[in-house]
């Protein structure tokens, strides 16, 4: 089996990436130290989160110099994420710290006044000039997670001789990949980008791109090239599923699936409602056409996170077949092990991103750190799960977990909480609500509203927000219009709705009366009434852009 070198600096969910690698039929070897760059044929630079983190780790190692001496003698090289960033001269997320200066210009952050940033969903990746670079396709969508790009300029790039892709998001058009010679760097992530991405890996790895991009070098803008590359908007709508995975009575995991999250059965036996094997529905939700997956671990607030070993093997198979987004929920915090031994937050969120996961979600935990952030008076001490994990491996690795209820009030000022004027009344007839924060499942209601909470856990670093409703959960009656609107009106992060998705309409109403980034379900997936192809249908009837399944290679 051919071999192809990765370095290993810690950079997030790497796990996908080999399995990526492994699918296409190569194997991978670690590069741990300088001196073995030197000894690398296809050498692949991995990358999520911040680039000063990135930069800084590569360059206390004594990497940089390595890796420069590679690129210059010729030998294939691929940057991934945040390893197509560190090519460029630099990036305002860290302007004390200078990226490899491979390719001239400095990355910008996006405009987030109009639109959620960051730019978290499946784009395009469009090279009109060259449209079989690295076998990109036109109607293929590919994986994106970054929070800063370099926006794309007719010719400036060409004129260097560079091979440019391109994507738009927000009207903001950014370069999604560069190619030149023997380097290949894209911004998406192929390992997460379906079979799409398989094929541009591939593409590297055989050499068949850059023999390709030989016989078909850009043109510079002067000689009649660098055609206008400023597409129209790619980004698509996002449909998610939910595994709520936890032990049934008998120890095994299964995924199962509440009532206002009562996840036992009705009967006298009130056994957990066993509803399949995660791995194998996981796998089948990719199949179908999900464009992420979700794994909460709903006991793990009783359990030690480092002694739950069958969540993590959940993690690291289901990587192995499944090449999209994976999200983990569940004890993501500072924990002292059964044998006393002491771990942070971002310890164990690394466990769970080396077994394969791609974001990890906070539920309760991020409403006490938001308790003490206003009792603070907004004061950051960075010792929070959010802002240690998001400071390692960026915003868009911390998603956080809201699990609000509905509290009725008689009129507006009747709290001090932000209410809204509901259609839909209370018990008594009261036409006013807040959302109430809860924490341990549901089971414990704080004095805190959903808007209070969402803000914080932003000013804090978390990236994206997924916005449950209690009221609505296990429902089948649509998602909470009136919560998701309050909530997207407050926070710049993107927004996933969940809770109460029953039918295929329910996406598409979600998506059309609220500027919600993506949509997830549950219980319709699981107990087979609706399949998500089904939902990416009827939101293509309706208009909408969602990405298709392509299959296997």
């Amino acid at each position: 089996m051919t071999k192809v070198q990765l370095l290993d600096y810690v950079a997030g969910n790497v796990r996908s990436l080999v399995n990526a690698i492994e699918k296409i039929g190569y194997e991978v070897e670690w590069v741990r130290s300088p001196e073995e760059v030197a000894n690398a044929e296809k050498l692949i630079l991995p990358g999520v989160g911040h680039f000063g983190h990135c930069l800084s780790q590569l360059s206390a190692a004594g990497y940089l110099p390595a890796l420069r001496a590679h690129i210059e003698a010729g030998k294939p090289f691929m940057g991934i994420c945040v390893g197509l960033q560190a090519l460029f001269s630099g990036s305002a997320e860290d302007s004390n710290c200078s990226g490899l200066d491979v390719v001239p210009g400095t990355l910008d952050r996006f405009d987030d006044s109009t639109k959620s940033v960051p730019h978290i969903g499946w784009n395009n990746a469009s090279c009109p000039t060259n449209p079989t670079l690295y076998d990109l396709q036109p109607s293929s969508k590919y994986y994106y997670v970054h929070s800063y790009k370099y926006p794309y300029t007719k010719g400036n790039l060409e004129n260097l001789g560079w091979a440019v892709a391109t994507a738009t998001y927000g009207g903001e058009t950014f370069v999604g990949a560069v190619a030149k010679g023997n380097i290949l760097a894209t911004q998406f992530h192929p390992e997460k980008s379906g079979v799409a991405g398989l094929r541009v890996l591939r593409a590297f790895l055989d050499g068949s791109g850059a023999k390709a991009l030989a016989s078909n070098p850009p043109q510079a803008a002067s000689d009649g090239g660098a055609a206008e590359l400023v597409a129209s908007e790619g980004l698509t709508r996002r449909v998610i599923a939910c595994l709520d995975v936890r032990a049934n009575d008998h120890g095994d995991l299964v995924v199962t699936k509440g009532d206002q999250y009562d996840v036992r059965e009705k009967s006298d036996e009130r056994s957990v409602r066993n509803l399949g094997k995660p791995v194998e529905m996981a796998r089948r939700y990719y199949e179908q056409g999900a464009d992420e997956v979700t794994f909460l671990n709903i006991t793990s607030f009783r359990d030690c996170p480092i002694a739950d070993l069958p969540m993590l093997e959940v993690l690291r198979r289901t990587s192995e077949t499944v090449f999209v987004p994976l999200t983990v929920g569940g004890g993501i915090r500072n924990t002292v092990d059964v044998d006393g031994t002491e771990h942070s937050a971002l310890e164990i969120a690394t466990l769970y991103f080396k077994s394969g996961a791609d974001k990890v979600s906070i539920g309760s935990d991020a409403v006490v750190a938001a308790e003490e952030y206003y009792a603070s008076g907004k004061i950051l001490f960075g010792n929070t799960a959010i802002e240690q994990i998001s400071k390692a491996y960026g915003n868009q690795a911390v998603v956080v977990s809201v699990d609000p209820k509905r509290v009725y009030v008689p009129k507006q000022d009747a709290t001090r909480h932000a209410t809204i004027k509901t259609r839909f009344p209370g018990p008594k007839g009261e036409k006013f609500c807040w959302y109430a924060c809860t924490i341990k499942g549901g089971r414990e209601t704080r004095d805190l509203d959903a808007v209070e909470l969402t803000q914080a856990v932003e000013a804090m670093g978390a990236g994206e927000i997924l916005l449950n409703c209690i009221d609505k959960d296990g429902t089948n009656s649509g998602f909470d219009l009136e919560l998701i609107t309050q909530v997207k009106e407050a926070i710049r992060i993107p927004v996933i709705a969940s809770s109460g998705a029953g039918n295929p309409r329910h996406f598409q109403e979600v998506f059309d009366k609220t500027t919600t980034d993506a949509a997830l379900g549950a219980g319709m997936f699981h107990r087979g009434e609706y399949t998500v192809q089904q939902v990416k249908d009827y939101l293509v009837k309706e208009g909408l852009v969602v990405r298709q399944f392509e299959g296997d290679l």
